[in-house]
């Protein structure tokens, strides 16, 4: 799979440009599913949440972009499901669109509904919104801790090979500064990104590049740095 990895989805023409050149071709040809699940780890407030991403009334641009079809797939629902249902719909998709929430509810339901597994053989490019990108990174860190999962820790997938901090600076989150995100990377055991709502990170075979109209940090990790 290709990933970009955003803090609020396509805000401007630079993350817009990089998702078209991972698409390959303009979005009015390319379907779409949108996953809300992260939202809900996020209850009461994310059930809202996953309504405003799929009808396009948040502030963060995904849905409403002018896909040539837009389906959601809720990945609660796929355990109960067979998996001939729904496992060829996703192979057939061009992006997959991932809200931000919760990113260890996420990890957990990407594991229990095996669309984790799939993940290496898809062509789909992931398209993620903040806990949508935090859940393919090794850590997440406590301090984005709100979902408790079963193992208690704060472990996502592992896909790449870095965290991320989102929203840094952000008005209406006066904690993520610059210097909580580097305190937050300090304990950490990988590099680590702190990134503001005009920065993605593009992953191609594990090539990384920041796409950003706003700022952005690398941390390196402490091991790195031993």
């Amino acid at each position: 799979m290709k990933f970009l990895l955003t803090s609020a989805g396509i805000k401007n023409p630079s993350i817009n440009d990089a998702m078209l050149e991972l698409l390959g071709k303009p979005i009015t040809e390319c379907d779409a599913l949108c996953i809300p699940t992260a939202s809900y780890g996020h209850a009461p407030g994310g059930i809202r949440g996953a309504y405003r991403f799929i009808t396009g009334q948040a502030t963060t641009p995904m849905c409403e972009l002018g896909w040539k079809s837009l389906a959601v797939l809720e990945l609660t629902a796929l355990p109960t499901l067979d998996r001939e249902l729904w496992v060829p719909l996703v192979e057939e998709t061009d992006v997959l669109l991932v809200n931000g929430g919760d990113s260890l509810y996420l990890a957990h339901h990407m594991r229990e509904s095996g669309l984790a597994a799939l993940l290496p053989s898809l062509s789909a490019v992931w398209v993620g919104l903040s806990a949508g990108s935090m859940v393919m990174t090794p850590r997440i860190g406590e301090d984005f801790k709100v979902w408790n999962p079963p193992d208690g820790g704060d472990a996502a997938l592992g896909i790449v090979d870095f965290s991320i901090f989102p929203h840094v600076d952000h008005p209406d989150l006066p904690e993520n500064t610059m210097a909580a995100a580097e305190q937050w990377a300090s304990g950490l055991s990988n590099p680590a990104y702190a990134i503001d709502d005009d920065t993605a990170i593009k992953v191609v075979d594990g090539t990384v590049e920041v796409i950003s109209e706003g700022h952005w940090k690398l941390f390196a990790s402490q091991n790195d740095e031993a």
